[in-house]
């Protein structure tokens, strides 16, 4: 039996504002350090964000499945930012494209859903919970800023339709998991208890196939840019099938100026 939760994030609380100028400040910043340093430095030390971030993963999910932290709808890893929370750190160890390229859309797209609107229950220890949930996607929208804006790494046509259909199988995953357990993971099976942009979208499951369809154009419209940025001045593909490129150095126009 899933023990009631000891209190619940308020949305747009005094704790969430302050965390999302966090995150932007955190953005900013790590951006013009990127650009202003040297980048086997700033590899350096993405590499060894990403070992954090990895380490802390891992200790998270183990967590959940402790006697006194197990809840069925809580503590098994499909939700997208859960398997998020694993993959962004992979990303900036290895430096794999489909890693790098997964990562950056689901970071600043469905991630950032659970950074505007979260729907967070506390269960255990409110404090330790607090700082996971921020910790993990929180990094899950600086990181991928700094990738891309800062690192220079740019998305392509494969590299978009790539991480489309990844979002489609996790889907897929996610929902035959709710399916056979009454969860709901992904929020595949019902919207969020809290306000959601999801709640815009029509009742279930109508707003899975908007959902699909926004996330589609939404992601046309991410790619868009640097498609044409790449017309004009053209990046190297990073590693075999396309899936990102990297400007040589996207710095050197702004340290110039």
């Amino acid at each position: 039996m899933t023990p009631p939760p000891l209190g619940r994030m308020t949305t747009y609380g005094l704790e969430h504002i302050g965390v999302l100028a966090l995150i932007v400040a955190c953005s900013v910043a790590l951006v013009l350090w990127s650009r202003r340093t040297e980048r086997a430095r700033v590899d350096r030390a993405l590499r060894v964000a990403g070992w954090v971030l990895l380490v802390d993963a891992v200790l998270w999910m183990l967590w959940g499945f402790m006697p006194w932290a197990w809840n069925l709808h809580e503590s098994l890893p499909l939700h997208f930012s859960d398997a998020l929370r694993i993959l962004l750190p992979l990303a900036l160890i290895l430096r794999r494209p489909w890693m790098i390229v997964v990562a950056c859309y689901w970071g600043l797209t469905l991630n950032l859903q659970s950074v505007l609107t979260p729907d967070v229950n506390y269960f255990v220890w409110v404090p330790m919970e607090f700082f996971q949930y921020w910790f993990s996607h929180g990094s899950g929208v600086v990181l991928p800023v700094v990738l891309i804006w800062g690192l220079g790494y740019r998305p392509t046509w494969r590299g978009c339709g790539f991480a489309y259909a990844a979002t489609l199988a996790w889907a897929t995953l996610a929902f035959t998991v709710n399916m056979s357990l009454g969860t709901n993971y992904a929020y595949l099976n019902r919207a969020p208890a809290g306000p959601s942009i999801l709640d815009l979208m029509g009742p279930w499951p109508q707003y899975l196939l908007v959902e699909a369809v926004v996330i589609a154009a939404g992601w046309v419209l991410l790619t868009l840019p640097f498609v044409l940025r790449d017309r004009w001045h053209p990046a190297p593909a990073v590693g075999e099938g396309g899936l990102m490129r990297r400007a040589a150095r996207p710095a050197q126009s702004s340290s110039s100026a």
